[in-house]
C-alpha cells in the first residue's frame, strides 16, 4: 500500500499513461501474464484471507474468487491483441473513397472500488478489464474484509509498478477523497445507495462511471418445474457466501402446487450441503460484521420461519433460513436482504408475479424454474432485468463470454471477457478520407447540389 498523499499517486500514474507506458499491446499482455502468476502463487493466502474475513472454505473461495479470475485473466491474455486492434467499418455510398474504422484507446487514469462480499474477485475482475484496455488503476477494496484487503496489497505492490497499478487501503473517507480526484474512468461494485453517492461525485467532472450494484432478485418457480433440482440450484444460489451476493436470488415465488414440496426440497438441500448444524459446518460462511449480522436479525420476525432461524452472534453465523406467511409490506421484502433469509410467497397466476417485479426497481438478476418455453420467452421480453438463468441461479455470472451488469437501479455498464476491456476502453472514431478525387457538390456554391444531394441521401 503507498504512503503517498492521494494526489501524488494520481498524478504519478498521469504521468506515467501519458508518457505511453501503458499503450503497447505486449506490455499489457505481458502485465496480464505477470498478474496470472502472481495469482497462482498466493492462492493459498489469497484463500486463508478470505476465510478469516469471511469463514469462506476452500472449496467456496476457490470456485467464487479465485478460479473466476483466473479464468478472466486467462481469457484476457489469448485475446487482447485482437480486442486492441482498429476494426473496419463499412463505408457509405455518400463517403465513397474513404474508409472508416474504430479504434480502441484506453480512457487513462482509473480507479476501482470493490466490496467486501467478494473481496478479491471483484477487485481483480475489473482490474484485468482495465490493465487489458491500457490503462493504468487505482484499487480501493473494502475495509470491512481487511485480511483480503491486506492480500491485495501484496499481491499488487509485488506485482506492479504503482504508477501502473497500486491498492490504497481505507474506509468511507478515502473513496470520497479518491472520487474528488480527476480519474478519467470510476468502477464501483456495492450497494445502490452508495452507487448514487459515487455517481454524484463523478457527475462533478463528468468522469464515465461503472456501477455494479444491486437489489431484490426475483426467484420464480413454475408449476412445471422439476422441484428437486430447483431447489439444489436455489440453495446453492442463495447460500453460497452466506447469502451475501448482489445476485442471490432475493425472495421465491412458488406456484401454490408446488409450495410444500419446494420448502421440504430447499430444507432437504440445506442438510445435503450444511449437514444437521449449518453453524459448525466447515462449508458455511459467516455474516462480514456485527452491523450486518445485527441488520439481519431484524428480519426473522418477520412472517413464520418454515426451517433454520439459528444463530451465533459469536462467530457471526446464521443458519441458511426460509421465511413463509411474508408480505411485501415487511422490512424483509423492502430492502436488498443480502444475507441467508430467502422469503417465500405463492402465486396462482403468472401475471401475479409478472405485476410484482414491474411495479419495482429493475432487478439485477433473475431466475425462473420452468420447462415451458412459451413462459420463458414471454419473461425474457417483457421484464427487465440485468442477467439471469433459466432453470439455475448465480451460473451466468461466472462464464467470461456473458456480460454482466445491472440496468436502472441495479447498475450502470456491463463487464466480464471482452465487455471488461470495453468497459475501460473508448472506441474512437476515425474517418480517412482520399486526397485522389474530391467531390464538389458538397460544398456551398456548387451547381445541382440540392438535386444531387436528394439523390445520394434517399
Amino acid at each position: 500500500m503507498t504512503t503517498l498523499p492521494f494526489h501524488e499517486v494520481f498524478a504519478q500514474q498521469q504521468a506515467y499513461f501519458r508518457a505511453g507506458r501503458t499503450l503497447h499491446v505486449n506490455e499489457r499482455r505481458q502485465a496480464l501474464i505477470t498478474l496470472q502468476a502472481a495469482i497462482r502463487r498466493m492462492e493459498q493466502p489469497i484463500m486463508q484471507a478470505l476465510q478469516q474475513d469471511l469463514g469462506k472454505s476452500q472449496g467456496e473461495a476457490y470456485m467464487t474468487e479465485v478460479g473466476v479470475v483466473l479464468d478472466e485473466v486467462r481469457m484476457a491474455i489469448k485475446h487482447v491483441r485482437r480486442w486492441a486492434k482498429p476494426r473496419k467499418v463499412r463505408t457509405a455510398l455518400t463517403h465513397v473513397g474513404s474508409r472508416g474504422m474504430i479504434v480502441p484507446e484506453p480512457y487513462g487514469c482509473t480507479l476501482i472500488i470493490s466490496p467486501w462480499n467478494y473481496p478479491f474477485q471483484l477487485a481483480i475482475a475489473p482490474l484485468i478489464g482495465a490493465i487489458a484496455a491500457g490503462n493504468t488503476a487505482i484499487l480501493k477494496p473494502s475495509e470491512l474484509t481487511p485480511h483480503t484487503s491486506a492480500c491485495l496489497a501484496k499481491l499488487i505492490r509485488d506485482t506492479f509498478d504503482p504508477q501502473h497499478v497500486t491498492v490504497i487501503e481505507g474506509g468511507a473517507e478515502t473513496s470520497q477523497q479518491l472520487t474528488a480526484l480527476p480519474f478519467d474512468h470510476i468502477f464501483f461494485t456495492g450497494s445502490v445507495a452508495i452507487g448514487k453517492i459515487i455517481m454524484q461525485a463523478a457527475a462533478k467532472r463528468l468522469t464515465p462511471v461503472t456501477l455494479e450494484l444491486g437489489g431484490k432478485s426475483p426467484c420464480v418457480v413454475h408449476a412445471d418445474a422439476d422441484i428437486r433440482l430447483a431447489a439444489k440450484r436455489i440453495a446453492f444460489g442463495k447460500w453460497t457466501n452466506a447469502g451475501q451476493t448482489c445476485v442471490a436470488p432475493d425472495y421465491i415465488y412458488v406456484h401454490r402446487s408446488r409450495y410444500d414440496e419446494l420448502i421440504h426440497e430447499l430444507e432437504r438441500a440445506v442438510q445435503q450441503f450444511f449437514g444437521e448444524d449449518p453453524l459448525n459446518s466447515g462449508e458455511y460462511a459467516s455474516i462480514v460484521s456485527k452491523r450486518h449480522f445485527e441488520r439481519l436479525a431484524t428480519f426473522m420476525d418477520n412472517g413464520a420461519i418454515a426451517f433454520g432461524g439459528s444463530s451465533d452472534a459469536t462467530t457471526r453465523r446464521m443458519s441458511p433460513t426460509v421465511l413463509t406467511d411474508v408480505t411485501w409490506e415487511m422490512p424483509v421484502m423492502q430492502e436488498e436482504i443480502f444475507g441467508p433469509i430467502l422469503p417465500v410467497l405463492t402465486y396462482d397466476s403468472f401475471e401475479e408475479v409478472e405485476r410484482a417485479i414491474i411495479e419495482r426497481p429493475k432487478p439485477l438478476a433473475l431466475y425462473l424454474f420452468t420447462n415451458d418455453r412459451q413462459l420463458e420467452q414471454h419473461v425474457i421480453s417483457r421484464i427487465s432485468f440485468g442477467g439471469g438463468c433459466i432453470n439455475d441461479t448465480l451460473m451466468h455470472f461466472a462464464t467470461p463470454y456473458l456480460p454482466f451488469g445491472g440496468v436502472g437501479e441495479s447498475g450502470i455498464g456491463r463487464y466480464h471477457g471482452h465487455f471488461s476491456f470495453q468497459a475501460f476502453s473508448h472506441e474512437k472514431s476515425v474517418l480517412r478520407q482520399t486526397t485522389w478525387f474530391d467531390f464538389s457538390f458538397r460544398y456551398p456554391g456548387s451547381k445541382h447540389r440540392f438535386q444531387l444531394m436528394r439523390k445520394l441521401f434517399k
